[in-house]
Formats: C-alpha cells, structure tokens, sequence
C-alpha cells in the first residue's frame, strides 16, 4: 500500500479507535459511576442505551442533513464535535449533565460511523478495500486492548472523569492528523429523501437490518454488564477482569485476520461464525465465569468472532447498496446497530433486577440464536442465490 493510501487510512483507524473507546469505556467504569453518583449499576448501565438510542435516532437525519457535505468536511466535523463533548463528559459534575454530554458525543458518533468504512475502502485502491475493512475491525479491536482496560485502570487510579478527558485529548491529535493527511473526496449528494424506499424495497439489506438488530441486542445483554458480572458472579478480582477484556480485545485481531483471510472464499458459511461464536460463549459465561481460564476463552471466542461478524456485515451493506446509497445504507446500519446497543442493556438491566445477574448469559443467547435462525434460513440462502458456485 503507497503512503498516500497507507496515512488516509490510519487517520481513519485511529478516529474508529477513539469513537469505539468512548462508546465502550463506560463498560469497565459502570461501578466507579453508580458509586459517584449514588445510583445502581443498572441505572449508570443506562448511559450506554442513552447513547446507543441517540445514535439510532440521529444517524439518518444527519446524513440527510449533510448529503452534500464534502466528506473531507464531515470527517473533521464529526471528530471536532466528538472532542468538545468528550470533554463535556470528563468534567460533568452530576449524572444529567454526564447524559447531555454523552448525547452531543452520540451525535457526533452518529455522522462518523456513517461514512467511516465507506471512506475506509474510497482511499485505497481497490485490492485493498477487504484489508481496509479489515484494519477497520482492528481499529475497534485496539479500543477494546488499549482503550477500555486502560480507560479502566486510569478509572480506578485517578477516577473515571479522567478516563473521558484523555480520550478528548487523544481527539484533537486525531483532529489534527485528519487535517494533514486525508484527502478531498467529493460526496455526489445524489441519495435524496425521495429515494430512502429504494433501500427498504433491498431485500438482502432489509434482511441484514433485521438479523444486525436481533444479534446486537442479544450480544450486548450480555456484554454491557460484562465487568460487574466478573466481579460479583465470577469473583474476580480488579486485575483479572482487566485482563479478560484486554484478552476480548485481543481476540478481535484474530476476527480481523480470519477475515481477510478467509472472507471471499468462504463467505457465505462466514457470514454464520458471529452467530454461533457468540452464542456460544453466552452460553458459557456462567458456568466458566467464575475460572481465571475460563473466562479467558470465553473472551477470545466471543471477541474473535464478534469482529467477524462486524467487519462481514459492514462489508455486506456496502456490496448490497448502490454506490451513492452507501453512506445512507451504512447510517441505517449504525443506527440499528445502536438500536441493539440500547436495548441490550436494558434487557440486561431488567434481568439483573428480576432474575439474577448470573442469567445474563443465556438471556442473551436467546436472541443470537434467534438471528443465527433467521440469516441461515433467509439471508445466506438469498446471498447464494445471486452468487457462483465457489461461494
């Protein structure tokens, strides 16, 4: 890859890095907040629906608001956004000013993710496009190595505003590195309001619409309370727990290489892993919680193959949509992933304060199941249909 393709793309990786380690970080300092704040661990949980709902509902809009914005524009307008609320959030003095905070970076969310692995593969050259999804699953990966373990011990150590205001700072060097490196790339504006039916009228997109939401609720159940369920079900100890999820992380390298390794030979049969990678350690997270190793492969399975569902999907909605339709297909895309987001934890929430924070698991393996059914029965069948035998 020449440089001029290589330093576009890092900037972009590195933007996927901060915007995934402010979404996430809020995981592995759920109990620093509910503390802080006087309130349960399911009420501070509910920062990350707050956030989740805000990006489902705003990242359409804001892609029909800018459908003619330069995306060189957009790029730095949404991280010169993210940056100011990131620091908003480091310096709230109270739970609602936290949640006001959190919306304005959800906003700026919304925009990034909605051209993001759109203009991941538009700066390099067209044999590169799989590695730049790929580097783009990587990215997320490195949130989860560096950014939420670290965001955790900087929480633990200095308190978890801190953690905020060093993901701000991170921001305006990213902000900066934008700026330098990223070329002009015209935006065709063409994707009207008028037009958004043609894509509910896709009905490989619809399908992947329905099987993202179903999937990223049940995975989210799970994970959104990942930290607290180490700590009381698991009786886990600080340390280990940060290790476990520096071991998630880590994980997502191995998705990220199966990928673009494996993809376009096997994709069909690809398309599945997610699914049944991450039922699997739903399943197991009760009865391996509580073990050091234990809890270890459940984090490797479940952030392996997480990733590939991840980069498989985003890389699916690209290949179904027209090309001007990408980033609109890709807004609907985040949205609904937040839609799962949001709702994952309010399940979780609702079965921690019902039934028991051990039977997160298998309440979340309910609906990962579920949308294993629907994309073995509708959506691979549909993706077969249209392709060549080696497929």
């Amino acid at each position: 890859m020449e440089r001029k393709e290589l330093l576009p793309l890092a900037g972009v990786v590195i933007a996927v890095f901060i915007f995934n380690m402010s979404e996430f970080i809020p995981i592995g300092l759920l109990t620093g907040i509910s503390e802080d704040f006087g309130i349960s661990e399911s009420s501070a949980g509910l920062i990350i629906s707050v956030y989740a709902w805000a990006v489902a509902i705003l990242s359409l809009p804001m892609m029909l608001l800018l459908k003619k914005m330069e995306f060189r524009r957009m790029l730095l307008l949404s991280i010169a956004l993210f940056t100011v609320f990131q620091f908003a959030s480091g310096v709230a003095t109270g739970y609602g000013m936290l949640v006001v905070s959190r919306l304005g970076v959800a906003a700026a969310h919304a925009i990034f993710w909605s051209i993001a692995p759109n203009l991941a593969i538009r700066v390099v050259s067209e044999r590169y496009r799989r590695v730049a999804l790929s580097m783009v699953a990587v990215g997320t990966s490195i949130a989860m190595i560096v950014g939420l373990p670290v965001g955790r011990v900087i929480g633990l150590a200095l308190g978890w505003r801190m953690a905020f205001l060093v993901i701000a700072a991170v921001a305006v060097a990213t902000l900066v590195l934008i700026l330098v490196v990223f070329p002009h790339l015209e935006n065709p504006g063409t994707f009207t309001l008028k037009r958004l039916p043609e894509i509910f009228r896709n009905r490989t997109l619809v399908c992947i619409y329905v099987v993202l939401a179903i999937y990223i609720t049940g995975c989210y159940t799970g994970y959104s309370y990942i930290e607290p369920f180490l700590q009381q079900v698991g009786g886990l100890d600080d340390l280990v727990i940060t290790v476990a999820l520096v071991v998630f992380g880590l994980a997502g390298f191995i998705g990220s290489s199966l990928f673009a390794r494996m993809y376009e030979g096997h994709r069909c049969t690809f398309l599945l892993y997610g699914f049944i990678g991450t039922s699997v350690s739903l399943l197991l997270m009760r009865s391996l919680g509580p073990y050091l190793l234990g809890a270890l492969v459940v984090c490797t399975i479940w952030g392996a193959l997480h990733t590939c569902f991840n980069t498989a999907y985003q890389n699916e909605t690209l290949r179904a949509a027209s090309e001007d339709a990408g980033p609109i297909a890709m807004s609907l895309f985040s949205g609904i992933y937040n839609v799962g987001i949001a709702m994952g934890p309010i399940v979780g929430g609702l079965v921690i304060d019902n039934l028991g924070m051990d039977l997160i698991g298998y309440a979340g393996s309910i609906f990962t199941l579920t949308a294993l059914v629907i994309a073995a029965l509708v959506l691979v069948p549909r993706l077969r249909a249209g392709e060549d035998r080696s497929v």
